[in-house]
């Protein structure tokens, strides 16, 4: 996979997260079978803007060349989704979250993958 494609789908993925955890957090509790906490949801919102964030660099840096400071945002990306799906897999496995979450990590398993064959290509 292309850099430029796994960024844009990253950061598509990013930015509908971001802003479902900042408007519509108890809709995102509800689809993993979770109940929706006033904690929770100040936690979701903050990392609503943090996915937000991160959602922009890669869109803007998408056509990046390969460089360094690429490999690393490739690296750190593949390990964070690496752990979002471990994660995931394990609070399923524990009934925390119903098993709509192993649809987040079919696609955090798949960036992985593409953050992964970028950093094999360079």
């Amino acid at each position: 996979m292309s850099f430029y494609f796994v960024t844009t789908i990253a950061s598509i993925a990013g930015a509908v997260l971001g802003i479902g955890w900042i408007f519509a957090g108890t809709l995102l509790f509800k689809r993993w079978g979770m109940k929706a906490h006033p904690d929770g949801l100040l936690v979701g919102r903050r990392i609503g803007a943090v996915y937000l964030g991160i959602a922009i660099m890669l869109f803007l840096g998408r056509a990046a060349p390969p460089s360094d400071l690429r490999s690393a945002l490739c690296f750190g990306l593949m390990l964070s989704m690496l752990m979002l799906a471990t994660l995931g897999v394990v609070e399923y496995k524990a009934r925390r979250a119903n098993a709509v979450i192993l649809v987040s990590t079919a696609l955090e398993i798949f960036l992985a993958a593409g953050f992964a064959s970028v950093l094999l290509a360079t």
